[in-house]
């Protein structure tokens, strides 16, 4: 959920300006200005008039498995995306996250991009990699023009990678699968099993990010997943456990013109329960307007609850100020329908990704009337 907004303008920078110097390889990131997630993946987004031309999300549409782990070009917007939270064979917790965007920069036409070569493409991929202790929270990223031996997906076995940054799983479906990513300061090399249904986020999997539902994504997780593996960081490898949650998502627009960002949340409760929850705000956090929320309570055996966002109390009990922008680091959340009274701090305050796009991601704590662990995503600050 990188998640729903950064990627239009930063499309359109890259068309004119950093594309060329990625047709033959994978890259790191380009020398751009940082932009907020809030900035990008609104209704205008920077794609012109042509955004009405891209595929569009419909009630109704039954997600089809294992074809839908793969891309979805006619969309403008997808993410895979990896947060887990795990323990080092000495016992120090941390964080990791590992996402793959996907960003069309036209809408697929008879004009566009044709098969007589493989680097023709109108696709463009984006990769985000970090790594958060208590103390410390690495961060990179890469881009790449989508080509086969570069970046996208494949089936059979199905394969989600930019250069060396790879999900390789057995066969078609997600799991089992490995994770590789490979950088000069930290690295990881993961073993990710499930053996937990999908969940459909919103209904069945078609997800609203306003009130009147003008604006949705197709959107499934898993949140039940068992990870081990190594972890590397400034040279010292070390071996971890723990689990992982990954979110799968795409539309061809995220926000409405208001929304400027949102907080995202997801919680795994030693009930063994999971809990999705986001609000996407219009306004800052200090107005009176109600922002719009959806949640999710999960469990293993497949089934969930929807919960209604008129039972959804959100309230920021502190703030992080990283260069010059505040960050609501820890909250109380309520729930009275689900009898869940929670706080949530984070194990680093200090976890703001400093990258093309720019936002806050890592992992909590939560106390109160459940204990429990998960990852916080907070953007446009």
């Amino acid at each position: 959920m990188t998640r729903w907004q950064p990627l239009g303008l930063i499309a359109l920078m890259l068309a004119s300006l950093v594309l060329p110097g990625l047709m033959l390889q994978g890259c790191d990131a380009p020398k751009q200005q940082s932009k907020g997630m809030g900035d990008l993946m609104g209704s205008d987004a920077g794609y012109g008039s042509d955004s009405d031309a891209y595929a569009k999300v419909i009630p109704g549409q039954k997600l089809n498995f294992p074809q839908d782990h793969l891309a979805h070009n006619d969309f403008r917007q997808e993410w895979w995306y990896l947060t887990a939270n795990l323990t080092t064979d000495t016992g120090e917790p941390l964080g990791l996250q590992w996402t793959q965007f996907r960003i069309a920069l036209s809408p697929s036409s008879p004009e566009s991009p044709t098969s007589n070569s493989s680097w023709a493409t109108n696709q463009l991929y984006m990769a985000h990699s970090a790594l958060t202790t208590s103390n410390t929270h690495k961060a990179n990223e890469r881009w790449s023009r989508g080509h086969p031996k570069l970046a996208g997906t494949t089936a059979s076995p199905l394969t989600i990678a930019l250069d060396d940054w790879r999900w390789q799983s057995e066969g078609e479906d997600l799991f089992p699968a490995t994770l590789a990513v490979n950088n000069e300061d930290f690295s990881y090399q993961l073993t990710l099993t499930s053996d937990a249904p999908l969940q459909r986020q919103g209904d069945e999997g078609y997800s609203i990010k306003s009130a009147d539902g003008a604006v949705a994504s197709y959107y499934y997780s898993q949140p039940f997943i068992e990870i081990t593996g190594t972890v590397t960081l400034d040279g010292k490898r070390q071996r971890v456990k723990g689990q992982g949650w990954l979110d799968r998502e795409w539309s061809s627009q995220f926000l409405t013109r208001q929304q400027q960002g949102w907080d995202w949340f997801a919680l795994r409760l030693d009930d063994a329960s999971t809990l999705m929850l986001f609000q996407l705000r219009s306004q800052p956090l200090s107005s009176q307007e109600k922002p719009f929320f959806s949640a999710r309570r999960m469990f293993a055996d497949g089934s969930g609850r929807n919960i209604a966002s008129s039972g959804i109390t959100m309230k920021v009990t502190d703030w992080q100020k990283i260069d010059g922008a505040s960050y609501p680091i820890a909250w109380q959340i309520t729930i009275p329908s689900e009898q869940l009274n929670l706080s949530v701090s984070p194990l680093n305050p200090d976890s703001l990704m400093p990258l093309s796009v720019r936002y806050w991601e890592g992992p909590i704590q939560v106390s109160g009337s459940h204990l429990g662990q998960g990852y916080m995503e907070l953007t446009g600050y």
